[in-house]
């Protein structure tokens, strides 16, 4: 059934569900059939405005502004009840749900039936006055008096409650809403007019005051769902009726008065009222009394007001009354003599005023130089690199587009721009002449639901190349985005305005970190000012905003907007008035710390170089490109102000900056050391360029002690290559793919031939294993595309990445790692007390720390008395209460435990509480809130790509004796921790958020792995295992649930909270815990996983709690139930596992059968199955068939059905692993041990586990007195029963194919042979009359092939005919046959030699179905996973042999590398010359074939082509040749080693 248009969002309504609104609003019919025919539906009414409906439809206006209303109304109550049900209001609540059907639309209530439209938005107004109330600004009357300023309302704002006489030159106020006399004729509205006009004009001008009256401003409370003061706005069709309505000032004032008159009461002026929502132009008209005492001095103004008589029809005066202002009122004068006698005192103060308010000071001509230096700046002396701009701007003057220099040197983030032709003749044009900017509209800073900042920032490629928002159109852009005038651009474009700003002052850059700039170029239209005071609230305050102009009146507008939020002395201190643009450009040039327009140089592969353009620069945003003449263009005077800043940043344990390296290079500072490391990567790099040509990607590893300096060395080695290869660092946090574009480009930038361009050395640092292998395979597959001819060198990835044990690496792979450790060698050691001298005459030793801690060497125990010590000193005098103190504590903390953790500056001043409202200049501000203690230990890091700052402690050692002394002996790590997750305002706080948030998580959660370079394995976060271990394990519990409430109840957290319960043997905590995470993420195969490990545990703990004592039905029922419950969940867990398509999860078949085995040896030993004689068969009796013994029957009740289903789900579970491992490498990764990643249970090496569990599994299920089996078959094999055989062939290892082959690998000395035939002598001795099962019939040929591997000899070989004939009784149609029996029968059907050409083609038809069908399941197991995380294992090979013979196993391909080093074995493999050794072509058979578009083709069959897949993409030639190559063969079917080129 279709959704009720009530329960659908109004974007989907179909125009029937439109015409069905309509209705139950009161629409009449011919309209509604209009709306249906014009196909209006749920988007289009959505964006119906009352213009159209008008014009287009033919529309009255009363039904157009309901309908308009209604759909307002409808999207509200949609936004507010999304989610809930709609409460239905309290009054007439009755009356519509009997009128309203259920599911139809919002409809208006009966009580607004017959009422005109206006008294329906009065009633509506009175529904809503409440929302309105809280909506409602304050905001400024017009500047009084002033000419020729453009100014406007914004509807709803509410003025100053009105106002009686103040100082006379104030104005006092009096408002009028005019609403309903609008409405009236000409005669009728004038007179109404002029009689209020003329009231409040004379009592002014009687007392002297200046004066406003507004008309279409809210006076008093009666106006329903109003507040005093509010601008409603009068709609004027013609302003002369107004202006013509002060005619009757000659009618009611005498003819010498109303001369005065018409001087002191101005003409009227009309202020536009600003209303997002209308499409209709609303007016304030307001007219200003002025009573100059030139003019009034000595007069009294009596009045004779004008009004106009229903009766008859025309317009009476009243009788004359002299009017005066009394407090907010105009009332008659009652004692004229008094009044009469005043007058000269009321003239004395006017003249008084009046003087007062002309006494000026002479205008003081200001240094504008220094001032915008000082503006743009913040204080300091030079532009920061770092520091972000915003730039507003209208047109440009074509003369000042000569002087934009200045522009192109600072960090622009993005440009507000108003000026529709700036693409094409504007600042834009020639902006991007040299940058590289992407041109936005405003829409573009939408962010859709469901996207993190961080995905919206890369999305429009912020901070990489500057955005470019055209605010008002964009006159070459063909789509529809043309420029409007300022009315309908407020009605359209405000709120995209008022969205864009604000999501980049809350959500993007930090208080700050960028200042804004409002370049007024040409005259300032609304759109501008709308913008100003956008930036201006969600900037809270003014003080990172500067105004330059350089016309006074285009400032003008400006200020007097500006003013009327912050006011006039913070206006003019933060504006430059006056200055030309050129001035301005040749001023800010001096400060730059970069020399104007800077070139950078590449080399090239003709030994010269070539200009890079900073545009094309900034289009390969994803590296940091090392130029030949990097660094030179920094000014002089930067160099003398900073260069010991920069030298001392660094030895204070900074990392490392190309103005380092510069510096030094240049001799500005002394030179900076060169390891013993950086000679290795050296030799190593040269090396690679002469020698290792084979592969177009070569890498080259730095593992490093973490803070060691490893960075730096690989930093240092590509600064000193920068002359020979194009060298980049890697910027973090860009995928794979948009590196390798990026690198691509700039290996070829400006060079003609891509067979002829430099190598390109890649610097990545702390990446993961895998970030690496994507890289290198999405540079090789690039350069395979490009078809550059083998042999040439085109990328070196040099990679840096933390290790605890750097030296291990290296000895595993001695030709591709290098390691650098705390440890100095005796040259190194010389080199670094040389340095350390010369650097403490310079630095006290706290300001090199780093340094010092380097030249100490780390050795252990000299090394951790000298942080202590240095420490202990530090902390001596500390505020132990101080909030910097609790910084110190926080940053130490994460520092200790989250590996490249930092806190973001703006995080620190949240916590420190830390305003700056008047300070422009915060530039120390952030320093001078610190501590001594925490200057010394805190350096200051920057984000490369946002520049966005934060903090983190000078080193790991010192953060770890910080957080040891700072919390004395308790050394309560888990009240710190706890302490921080209350840290409301931290985690809170908008900036930087993801970061934080992810640091703070890792602390809770990140487990070590030795392979991301940490010490060891851990089962938690280190800083769990902390608290358990050292505190208690309740704390540790204890704090990772105030973790949970504060991750918003995450579910992982649930999950990390059940195994730190049951690892403490809190079970039923644990339980609760595993069901809250399961409950939340029923589908994550991990957490169920983690569910079952509960149970598991659980279970061996009550097994073990009655290990001792007899075992009955009785005491043992609670562990059954326990491990059959952890079954259930495991086989959940296996559900989820291969649904799910990221991810491969093996561990539920893995647990699964752990637990089952663990489950049979505790039913085994129950006293009732284990006596000596008919023990173990009972048992199998009751577990394979419907009996149950007496003594079990009740206890176990429940269990029964679960236990007789045990052997089939353990059978399940070892075939589904058996064809896992039969398909993929286990050995994933060279650098890790071999292991089966799990969430719980770690399997080491597989293949040998499923042997073991195989066998232990037909142990249970062969009865246990048949330890001879063999020799039992000899006798008597009548006697043993299908099923009981099948389970001896378990046992002895032939229950699936993988247990087989391991027996061709198996290091025990156990006779192989001997095995295979004693499993071979359990099947029939006539297999082809059996009729075996599939299953049976794969490890009966299996079983076979394992033999004619180890020997053809062997009496219980079949020939190889019988096996292809017993074959045929595998399922004709194929989808029904098992993968293990098409890869066999790729095996048996491989073509030899001898066969004839029809004999050939008929097999190569069987085997090509059979790998047709082995595709499809290959894929369907792989999922979405990346091929190289599961790589494919190849069986076997094809052989130079016949018959048998014509296959090898890997095992003996394996072992011609057996005797090399195990790095040597590696590196052989890895690299493809295995394939090369002499070796291999004595043992493997060479075929031919062709290729096409990189495509391999098997020579042989002629009807259909064979592919064969190839598992190295870079040995395959890129045109269509003649190859030759080795067949391996996988259960995705034979693939292709070693293809070469015929010659």
């Amino acid at each position: 059934m279709a959704e009720e248009p009530d329960e659908l969002p109004v974007e989907k309504w179909t125009d029937s569900n439109v015409s069905s609104w309509l209705r139950t609003i009161g629409v009449k019919e011919q309209y509604i059939k209009k709306l249906y025919e014009e196909e209006v539906d749920g988007r289009i009414l959505l964006v119906l405005t009352e213009d159209y409906l008008r014009k287009e439809i033919g529309m009255k206006s009363g039904p157009a502004l309901l309908i308009i209303r209604k759909r307002n109304e409808l999207i509200d109550t949609k936004q507010t009840t999304r989610g809930k049900e709609k409460p239905q209001s309290s009054n007439n609540s009755e009356q519509e749900s009997k009128k309203k059907k259920p599911g139809s639309a919002p409809q208006i209530p009966e009580t607004d039936q017959g009422l005109s439209e206006e008294e329906k938005q009065t009633h509506q107004g009175q529904s809503v006055e409440d929302n309105v109330l809280t909506t409602k600004r304050d905001c400024k009357p017009r500047p009084f008096g002033k000419e020729g300023i453009v100014f406007t309302y914004v509807k709803h704002s509410v003025l100053q409650p009105e106002s009686g006489v103040f100082d006379l030159i104030s104005p006092c106020h009096e408002y009028k809403s005019l609403d309903n006399a609008a409405k009236l004729d000409r005669t009728r509205l004038q007179a109404k007019f002029a009689k209020e006009v003329l009231k409040f004009g004379s009592g002014c001008m009687n007392i002297r005051s200046n004066g406003t009256i507004h008309f279409g401003v809210m006076d008093s409370r009666d106006d329903a769902g109003y507040v005093h003061g509010e601008i409603i706005g009068v709609l004027v069709s013609e302003k002369d009726i107004y202006v013509d309505a002060l005619d009757h000032i000659e009618r009611s004032f005498s003819r010498s008065d109303s001369e005065h008159v018409r001087q002191c009461i101005r003409p009227p002026r009309f202020i536009e009222v600003m209303d997002i929502n209308s499409t209709e132009k609303r007016y304030v008209v307001e007219v200003d009394i002025i009573p100059s005492i030139s003019i009034v001095k000595n007069r009294v103004y009596s009045v004779r007001l004008p009004n106009f008589k229903e009766s008859s029809n025309k317009i009476e005066h009243e009788k004359e009354t002299i009017y005066r202002r009394v407090g907010s009122k105009t009332e008659p004068v009652s004692d004229q003599n008094d009044f009469y006698q005043r007058v000269r005192d009321r003239d004395a103060q006017r003249e008084e005023a009046e003087h007062c308010r002309y006494v000026n000071t002479p205008d003081i001509c200001q240094d504008l130089g220094r001032k915008l230096t000082m503006l743009i700046t913040s204080g300091k002396k030079f532009i920061e690199k770092e520091k972000w701009y915003i730039l507003v701007t209208n047109k440009f003057k074509p003369d000042d587009l000569s002087s934009i220099d200045f522009l192109l040197n600072m960090n622009i983030f993005c440009v507000f721009d108003f000026d529709t032709d700036s693409k094409l003749s504007g600042l834009c044009s020639k902006y991007i002449q040299h940058h590289a900017a992407n041109m936005h509209f405003m829409q573009n800073y939408k962010i859709t639901s469901g996207m993190s900042i961080g995905e919206f920032v890369s999305h429009l490629h912020l901070f990489e190349q500057t955005s470019w928002i055209f605010c008002n159109g964009r006159s070459d852009y063909k789509g529809n985005e043309n420029p409007c005038d300022e009315m309908t651009w407020i009605k359209t474009k405000i709120t995209l305005l008022r969205e864009s700003v604000s999501l980049i002052c809350k959500q993007v850059l930090p208080k700050g970190a960028f200042l804004v700039v409002f370049l007024l170029t040409s005259p300032v239209e609304k759109p501008l000012l709308h913008t100003f005071y956008e930036f201006f609230t969600d900037m809270e305050g003014h003080e990172d905003i500067i105004c330059i102009s350089e016309s006074e009146d285009n400032y003008q507008k400006w200020q007097s907007f500006a003013e009327g939020s912050c006011g006039t002395e913070t206006v003019n201190r933060s504006s430059v008035v006056g200055m030309k643009m050129s001035h301005v450009d040749a001023t800010l040039q001096r400060i730059q710390p970069v020399t104007s327009r800077d070139t950078k140089h590449l080399p090239i592969y003709l030994k010269g170089q070539c200009l890079l353009e900073t545009r094309d620069e900034e289009r390969m945003y994803s590296l940091e490109i090392l130029s030949v003449n990097h660094c030179d263009e920094t000014s002089d005077d930067y160099i003398k102000a900073e260069k010991e800043n920069i030298e001392r940043q660094f030895y204070h344990g900074g990392r490392v900056t190309w103005l380092n390296f510069w510096l030094a290079e240049k001799r500005f500072v002394g030179e900076v050391i060169q390891r013993d490391a950086y000679r290795e990567v050296s030799e190593l790099l040269t090396d690679t360029m002469k020698w290792g040509v084979d592969r177009p990607v070569n890498s080259i590893n730095i593992y490093h002690h973490p803070g060691s300096g490893g960075s730096t060395v690989g930093r240092q080695v590509l600064w000193n290559k920068r002359t020979d290869l194009r060298c980049a660092v890697v910027k973090p946090s860009y995928s794979a793919a948009t590196v390798s574009e990026h690198a691509v480009q700039l290996r070829e930038y400006e060079e003609k031939d891509p067979e002829k361009c430099l190598p390109v050395l890649l610097l990545i640092e702390d990446c993961d294993k895998e970030y690496l292998d994507e890289l290198r395979n999405e540079l090789e597959f690039a350069v395979n595309t490009k078809k550059i001819k083998q042999g040439t060198p085109c990328f070196i990835m040099l990679s840096c990445r933390r290790s605890h044990n750097p030296e291990k690496m290296c000895k595993d792979a001695p030709l591709q790692n290098v390691a650098v450790t705390h440890k100095l060698s005796k040259e190194e050691k010389r080199q670094f007390a040389g340095k350390r001298q010369k650097l403490e005459e310079q630095y006290q030793p706290e300001f090199i720390l780093t340094f010092v801690l380097m030249s100490e060497e780390f050795e252990h125990q000299k090394i951790v008395e000298y942080v202590a010590q240095f420490v202990k000193h530090l902390l001596q005098d500390i505020d132990h209460e101080a909030v910097v103190t609790r910084l110190i504590r926080y940053v130490a903390l994460l520092n200790t435990y989250v590996q490249n953790s930092f806190i973001s500056q703006s995080h620190c001043e949240a916590l420190l509480v830390f305003t700056i409202h008047i300070d422009r200049f915060r530039q120390h501000a952030f320093e001078r809130s610190l501590s001594e203690q925490a200057k010394l230990v805190f350096i200051h890091l920057r984000d490369d790509k946002t520049h966005i700052e934060s903090v983190r402690i000078i080193h790991p050692l010192v953060a770890k004796e910080i957080l040891q002394q700072l919390l004395g002996d308790q050394k309560q790590q888990s009240g710190l921790a706890m302490d921080l997750l209350h840290e409301d305002g931290l985690f809170e706080h908008r900036f930087g958020k993801e970061d934080y948030g992810k640091f703070l998580r890792a602390l809770f959660m990140r487990r070590c792995r030795v392979s991301k370079g940490d010490e060891s394995n851990s089962f938690f976060s280190p800083l769990i295992e902390h608290v358990s271990e050292k505190e208690t394990p309740d704390k540790a519990i204890e704090l990772l649930k105030e973790a949970y409430k504060r991750f918003n109840k995450d579910a992982f957290f649930a999950q990390q909270l059940a195994r730190l319960n049951y690892s403490h043997e809190k079970f039923e905590e644990a339980k609760d815990w595993a069901e809250i995470a399961a409950k939340q993420m029923p589908n994550n195969s991990y957490i169920l996983d983690t569910k079952g490990q509960v149970y598991r545990r659980w279970f061996n703990a009550k097994c073990k709690a009655i290990e001792k004592v007899p075992k009955t039905a009785e005491n043992t029922a609670d562990a059954v139930e326990t491990a059959l419950k952890a079954m259930e969940c495991f086989r959940e867990c296996e559900k989820s596992a291969i649904s799910d398509l990221e991810n491969m999860n093996n561990s539920g078949f893995f647990a699964a059968v752990e637990v089952g085995c663990s489950l049979l040896k505790l039913v085994f030993s129950l006293r009732v199955f284990s006596s000596k004689t008919y023990g173990h068969s009972e048992c199998m009796k009751y577990l394979l068939t419907d009996y149950i013994p007496e003594e079990v029957k009740k206890p176990w009740e429940n269990f029964h059905i679960n236990l007789k289903g045990l052997q089939m789900t353990l059978h399940e579970a070892l075939e589904w692993i058996s064809e896992d491992l039969s398909y993929f490498q286990t050995d994933i990764s060279a650098d890790e041990e071999e292991t089966i990643e799990s969430s719980e249970m770690k399997i080491s090496h597989p293949m040998t586990w499923l042997v073991r569990k195989s066998s232990e599994y037909g142990k249970y299920f062969s009865d246990a007195s048949i330890s001879i089996a063999p020799k039992l078959c000899q006798l008597n094999p009548g006697s043993l029963t299908p099923f009981m055989k099948r389970m001896i062939i378990y046992r002895l290892g032939g229950g699936n194919i993988t247990s087989i082959f391991s027996l061709l690998t198996d290091q025990k000395e156990r006779d192989q042979v001997k095995v295979l035939e004693n499993i071979i002598s359990l099947y029939p001795s006539n297999p082809l009359m059996a009729r075996l099962d599939q299953m049976d019939l794969v490890n009966y040929i299996a079983a076979h092939i394992a033999l004619s591997c180890l020997t053809t000899q062997s009496p219980k070989l079949a020939a190889l005919k019988d096996l292809q004939k017993l074959s045929q009784q595998f399922p004709k149609e194929k989808r029904k046959c098992l993968s293990s029996a098409l890869f066999l029968l790729i095996l048996l059907f491989w073509p030899e030699d001898h066969d004839t050409d029809p004999e050939k083609e008929t097999k190569y038809n069987i085997v090509l179905s059979a790998v047709e069908y082995l595709k499809r399941s290959y894929w369907t197991k792989m999922k979405d996973i990346p091929q190289r995380k599961k790589r494919i294992y190849t069986h076997f090979f094809l052989s130079n042999g016949s018959g048998w013979d014509k296959i090898v196993h890997k095992s003996k391909v394996e072992m011609i590398t057996k005797v090399l080093s195990i790095s040597e074995k590696r590196m052989k493999w890895f690299s493809g010359e295995v394939w090369k050794m002499p070796e291999m072509a004595k043992l493997l058979r060479t075929v031919s074939g062709w290729t096409e578009d990189g495509i391999v083709y098997l020579e042989g069959p002629k009807e259909k082509k064979f592919t064969i897949p190839h598992l190295k993409a870079a040995s395959v030639p890129y045109g269509n040749e003649n190859i030759t190559f080795y067949l391996g063969f996988t259960f995705r079917g034979p693939v292709a080693y070693n293809v070469t080129v015929k010659k």
